[in-house]
């Protein structure tokens, strides 16, 4: 994806079982990542601090969705585990992460972590991607969003 595109149109399950179309995000300014799976060490501080950062995109009127290839009932723990208050989205047979273009690593064993950050129009306005700095994507996707609130 290219900045200036919209966001793709897809469905997927949430944590509770609710499908979630990205049309619903029209009208609100969304941060999307892409994380390669539940419980994992690098993907558990991402979604920590993501958690912990909550209150600042809520303040910037901004909704955090988190998305990978783990079911529905894996995010639910996850989320139950760690106390997230964001959306999780099951993305289970990867057409979502292809929709996407994100971009595998380590030779394509590892799904890739990208975070895409849209404007209240759905249009893409920052990615940030780095498979080794978790905790970078919470800090970049706050100071694009900060930044949007300055526009």
């Amino acid at each position: 994806m290219q900045i200036g595109d919209n966001c793709p149109t897809f469905q997927l399950l949430d944590q509770n079982g609710r499908t979630i179309l990205s049309d619903d995000f029209k009208g609100k300014k969304t941060v999307i990542y892409f994380y390669p799976k539940d419980d994992t060490p690098g993907c558990t501080k991402e979604a920590c601090a993501f958690r912990d950062s909550y209150e600042d995109f809520l303040e910037y009127e901004c909704q955090v969705i988190g998305i990978s290839s783990d079911t529905k009932e894996k995010h639910l723990q996850f989320a139950q585990k760690h106390r997230l208050p964001f959306t999780l989205l099951a993305d289970s047979d990867g057409k979502i992460r292809k929709l996407f273009n994100v971009p595998t690593s380590l030779f394509g064993l590892l799904p890739g972590r990208v975070t895409y950050i849209f404007d209240e129009n759905s249009i893409l306005i920052g990615v940030f991607n780095s498979q080794l700095n978790p905790l970078g994507h919470v800090k970049e996707a706050l100071k694009m969003v900060k930044a949007m609130q300055k526009k």
